[in-house]
């Protein structure tokens, strides 16, 4: 197999990737938390999930693939205290506290963000475990902590002693003055403790220190020793989880079993900017999968347009930017797809790819040797085509399902009255009315686009 470098954020540096077992390699990418659809900036980082797993496979790993639903106990801050983003979504939905409704929200939040991935053609991963399906695991690697001298109790919850393990916070991030995480709970012995546990009378799940849930970061402890082992290989996210959720999860995780490291490769992809603000799920800079398609826009170009930065750089995201990543597919697709036999892949250019993507998950690079060789008139045009269906294996563009495609196709009748109704009603600024054409458009299978020129329509 070829050498595969990755950047680990827990040495800070550059290595050669050396599994575990063999040909195998195991990894977990901690998932959404389903209180609500997640924003594109989230989509990054499961995308970092699917490249990784892309890549493994790509250079013949048997890939072991974990990504978890949070559907109870994720706390709004690093702080232990306040409501879950859980009830806080039960409240906004105007729904009553039970624990009955908080996993039905989450069930329907679950589904859209499986939708939404799968458009943007991020592989499922192969499992998907949920956090309310596993308290059992968690419970047990609290009592082991309990057992080994690791935990105490105060009144709202069981918190682990961050003063008990000498290299708590390995992977940096963290400040010894940062007392912000205190947050309202003062009975803590060091800021920088965090609940295993969180006391609830109300709602939750027994346990033997009392009824509640557990705590966001053993969730993701519970889940993947479950699948993965005591060890695994990598473990991604978004940059944001680096110094506080990874660090809590090696903790417990390191201390319940006893074996370092819990992880070998740490990944984080960074953030997705609108100007010069990070992009949140609530806010006027939240923007969803829904919104991309609402501006007649392919989650497709949005996973090209992440393809063309490197994971560990920021993104500028803006719907200029997006508009020229799909024109920029769209001529790929079209390339493709006016090639109507396939040839062979070329050697030179599958180890020069193979090479650059090998190289810490490069996809900038490996979008531009797709690119110089289009342009090289040495290989002919069906091996190229097969060179490019090789390459998007780990792309994930679905150059293998673009047919040729008309861009001058005649409009049929019933969608030109459509179109001609949805006029009416942008002249009047009749928005609501507006909305509802065009979601009736797009469900028939166009894409529909306003410009200075008028309305744009086109195949899906």
């Amino acid at each position: 197999m070829k050498s595969i470098y990755l950047t680990n954020t827990l040495s800070k540096q550059k290595e050669l990737f050396e599994p575990i077992t063999p040909g195998s390699v195991s990894m977990y990418h901690c998932g959404p938390t389903v209180y609500g659809s997640i924003h594109i900036g989230n989509l990054r980082a499961f995308l970092l999930g699917d490249i990784v797993r892309r890549v493994f496979e790509y250079n013949g790993y048997e890939t072991k693939q974990v990504m978890n639903i949070t559907d109870i106990g994720h706390l709004v801050s690093d702080g232990d205290d306040g409501d879950d983003k859980m009830t806080k979504g039960l409240k906004r939905e105007g729904m009553e506290i039970t624990l009955e409704n908080m996993l039905k929200l989450a069930r329907t939040y679950e589904d859209i963000f499986v939708n939404d991935i799968t458009e943007m053609n991020i592989l499922k991963p192969k499992i998907l475990p949920r956090a309310s399906e596993h308290i059992d695991e968690d419970i047990e690697i609290i009592k082991n902590l309990e057992e080994k001298g690791f935990t105490y109790v105060i009144s709202d919850g069981v918190y682990f002693d961050t003063e008990k393990m000498p290299d708590y916070g390995k992977l940096g991030g963290l400040s010894s003055s940062n007392e912000s995480r205190i947050g309202e709970q003062t009975e803590k012995k060091n800021h920088r403790d965090f609940a295993l546990w969180k006391f609830d009378d109300t709602k939750g799940w027994p346990s033997p220190w009392g009824q509640g849930f557990p705590g966001w970061h053993i969730e993701c402890s519970g889940m993947g020793m479950k699948y993965l082992g005591a060890q695994f290989d990598i473990h991604t996210g978004g940059h944001d989880l680096a110094s506080v959720h990874h660090n809590n999860e090696i903790a417990q995780s390191e201390c319940s079993t006893g074996h370092a490291p819990f992880v070998n490769y740490w990944l984080h992809n960074e953030f997705v900017n609108i100007g010069d603000t990070k992009m949140a799920k609530s806010g006027d800079n939240s923007i969803t999968m829904e919104t991309v398609r609402e501006n007649g826009y392919s989650p497709l170009s949005l996973r090209y347009l992440y393809l063309q930065s490197h994971y560990r750089s920021q993104v500028s995201f803006s719907w200029d930017s997006l508009s020229a990543s799909e024109t920029a597919l769209r001529k790929l697709q079209n390339y493709v797809s006016k090639i109507t036999e396939t040839g062979e892949v070329s050697e030179s250019y599958k180890i020069l790819f193979n090479d650059i993507v090998n190289d810490d998950l490069n996809t900038a690079g490996g979008l531009a040797i797709v690119w110089e060789l289009i342009k090289n008139s040495d290989v002919s045009d069906t091996d190229k085509r097969a060179t490019i269906l090789d390459f998007d294996k780990v792309l994930g563009l679905q150059l293998d399902q673009i047919t040729s495609e008309d861009e001058s196709f005649e409009i049929p009748e019933h969608l030109q009255k459509l179109l001609k109704e949805r006029e009416i009603a942008r002249e009047k600024q009749d928005w609501h009315t507006s909305d509802l054409i065009r979601n009736e458009i797009q469900a028939m299978g166009y894409v529909l686009k306003d410009t200075d020129d008028g309305q744009k329509v086109r195949k899906v």
